[in-house]
């Protein structure tokens, strides 16, 4: 059979007849309590609740359970667990594997909340966080102990863009101790654009908020897994509580069949408009993976298969507090806005001293002041023109 290309695939996923009851798409199927005619048929439900049975409203429906195989199959997994929100996610994938006295190691790039979450939660529960510089590569051997149990990664990292070199990372991780559990949030790639389980990662985490439910109106995380982790993942989720509606999951599976479309555009305009910021005289630098300058471009260059509308810039000069606002304040196609991932093009800005405190790691910035962006479906054209005018006001 010929190789079925990433639009393909994507179109298909999760349209098997038996969720879509002869539709186009998965049936929406809210239920809490789930009805057995016979003491062997809830037997039955029990053994074979994570193969897609019904067994209770929380272990899922027929609409969760088709965007669970669609997620698995696009992640090249074993299985799939569904949470409320990314960083639902992100904790609860920690939480499923760590204990009391055990140490993780995260990348000091990672997502702010994962490091509120370790530095807040973690530290109570007597598990010790340990920060590394996303660029270390090989060299992550020397920071692992005896009690290691999970390492985070996060590619691109959050804001300041730096892609690991994943297959190092792993290869010396499983050198040293092959136990540990690597896990890693694959958001901005969407689980279409780097593939971490195929370069032998445990856990692929994703935001379905941002990309795959792409239209800003509904939040969901989901963690797709190994053979190796995939029970203990969804067994001890499921005792921390996490469940997702089926309304948010149903528009999650939709998203997914024009997630390639719009992947496609969000890439074509944001290295439009990151070569033309490039280019500016206002501008230091520009921090996008698809760019050389970026840090870890080289890897990205090897293990992705394309880019998205996120990433970032650094201005030459550092912003007054009235300049920052003005800058800001005035536009009219970008909004200022928290998330990513929609139609919409969204702006943030961050001054020298705000990324030294996100950054966990010996993070050297420039004095400029910088701004993360995501260049959503309007034409590229007018979103230049809305940052030219920024640049203006200046």
């Amino acid at each position: 059979m010929a190789k079925i290309r990433p639009e393909t695939q994507l179109v298909h996923l999760g349209r098997n007849p038996k969720y879509t009851q002869k539709g186009v798409n998965p049936i929406i199927q809210r239920t809490s309590s789930v009805i057995f005619d016979s003491v062997e048929d809830k037997k039955h439900a029990i053994r074979h609740r994570a193969n897609g049975v019904l067994m209770y409203g929380r272990r899922g429906t027929q609409t969760h359970f088709a965007f669970q195989e669609a997620m698995t199959e696009l992640e090249c997994g074993a299985g799939c667990v569904l949470y409320p929100s990314g960083a639902a996610a992100i904790t609860n994938a920690i939480m499923s594997f760590i204990s009391s006295g055990e140490h993780i190691l995260v990348t000091g790039s990672a997502y702010d909340p994962t490091q509120n979450f370790c530095d807040k939660i973690l530290t109570n529960l007597n598990v010790e966080t340990n920060y590394f510089d996303p660029l270390i590569g090989e060299q992550i051997a020397d920071l692992i102990r005896p009690n290691t149990r999970i390492v985070f990664l996060e590619s691109p990292g959050s804001i300041t863009m730096e892609v690991h070199d994943l297959p190092a990372i792993v290869k010396a991780v499983r050198h040293k101790s092959p136990d540990i559990i690597i896990m890693i949030d694959n958001t901005w790639a969407a689980g279409v654009l780097l593939k971490p389980l195929l370069f032998d990662a445990d856990i692929s985490i994703q935001s379905a908020t941002k990309y795959i439910n792409g239209h800003s109106d509904g939040m969901l995380g989901v963690a797709v897994a190994n053979q190796r982790c995939i029970e203990t993942l969804r067994e001890n989720s499921y005792l921390l509580g996490q469940t997702a509606d089926p309304d948010t999951v149903y528009m999650a599976g939709r998203g997914l069949h024009t997630l390639a479309t719009r992947l496609k555009q969000h890439e074509t305009s944001s290295l439009a408009i990151a070569n033309w910021l490039a280019e500016h005289p206002a501008v230091e630098q520009v921090f996008h993976p698809a760019l050389p300058s970026n840090p870890g471009h080289q890897y990205f260059k090897r293990d992705f298969t394309g880019a998205n509308g996120l990433f970032s810039f650094q201005l030459k000069n550092r912003l007054s507090p009235e300049q920052f606002s003005q800058f800001l304040d005035h536009f009219t196609h970008f909004k200022m806005g928290y998330s990513w991932g929609g139609f919409e093009s969204l702006i943030l800005g961050y001054q020298t001293e705000d990324l030294i405190s996100m950054r966990q790691y010996d993070y050297q910035p420039k004095l400029g002041s910088f701004f993360r962006v995501h260049i959503g479906l309007e034409h590229p054209q007018d979103l230049m023109d809305d940052l030219q005018r920024a640049f203006d006001r200046l």
